[in-house]
């Protein structure tokens, strides 16, 4: 697997670089576009992601913004980037796909309420939920979907892109059989050695605390350490999915997060009740 390539996180780099070189000329959209032979509309997709740009386009861009040359070769690398197809595209996911942002965070926060983790997923359990909430799917987009899930795992233990996982789990996920009895014990077995990995911080939301404020949505925050990228929050549900880009909006869910970890077990008393319920399967 590249560790980096295609994502809409790089295209949305490059547009936000774009645009401050624009600004700094001193140019408007309106006086900018014509310049280009581009329409105004065209130029302001361009600047907000909507719309890829090729090398020669970006070359104009840096011309007529009077970029010095020095900073060529760093814009016009990032636009290659952009450019490239995620290796998920091969699954059948497009460069906007959930795994596209994730492929580029160093930091994922994730609260799930029914099923544990995909980060943590065996292939069998992932295989189970997903016939589950998507009977209608054929079998190749399920074997995709089971293959994209094992290779976003590869991030956990990997020395040159690794990924952060702080999860906090429902504890009715852990005691909901999924698939099979079997499936189930595996499933706890997996959570127990992936939270001896270093990137791993896991806890478990016991049932005794009662009503908390997640109840009705599970949800995840990603972080770009390093890129210039802002934070952002995910929410998958029952008929698709959200993405959550507004700072007040991604603060809430960042703040949310802390205060599920605060009334979860610890880390050690989490594997505890994990080990205790394998157990019992």
């Amino acid at each position: 697997m590249e560790p980096r390539n295609g994502s809409v996180v790089r295209r949305r780099q490059l547009a936000r670089q774009l645009r401050v070189l624009r600004e700094r000329a001193g140019l408007t959209l309106e006086a900018a576009a014509p310049q280009l032979d581009w329409s105004a509309s065209k130029l302001s997709r361009i600047e907000n992601a909507q719309q890829q740009i090729d090398v020669h386009g970006v070359r104009s861009m840096l011309d007529l913004y009077r970029v010095l040359a020095d900073d060529w070769d760093e814009i016009l690398d990032l636009c290659r980037e952009s450019r490239q197809k995620g290796w998920w595209r091969a699954y059948g996911l497009g460069d906007d796909a959930y795994v596209g942002f994730e492929n580029e965070a160093t930091a994922v926060s994730d609260f799930t309420l029914s099923y544990v983790p995909g980060l943590l997923q065996t292939a069998e359990y992932a295989r189970a939920v997903l016939k589950t909430v998507e009977m209608r799917r054929n079998r190749q987009h399920l074997s995709n979907f089971v293959a994209v899930r094992v290779i976003r795992q590869q991030r956990l233990t990997s020395t040159e892109h690794p990924l952060r996982l702080d999860t906090v789990i429902d504890e009715a996920a852990l005691h909901r059989i999924v698939g099979s009895k079997r499936i189930h014990s595996a499933q706890l077995r997996r959570l127990i050695d992936a939270a001896d990995l270093d990137t791993v911080n896991l806890q478990v939301l016991p049932a005794s605390i009662g009503a908390h404020a997640a109840m009705t949505s599970p949800f995840t925050v990603l972080r770009f350490e390093g890129i210039g990228e802002p934070d952002m929050a995910y929410v998958e549900h029952t008929f698709g999915s959200l993405i959550i880009e507004k700072d007040a909006e991604v603060k809430r869910a960042r703040l949310l997060f802390d205060r599920l970890r605060s009334d979860a077990l610890s880390p050690a008393d989490s594997i505890a009740l994990i080990r205790q319920l394998a157990e019992r399967t």
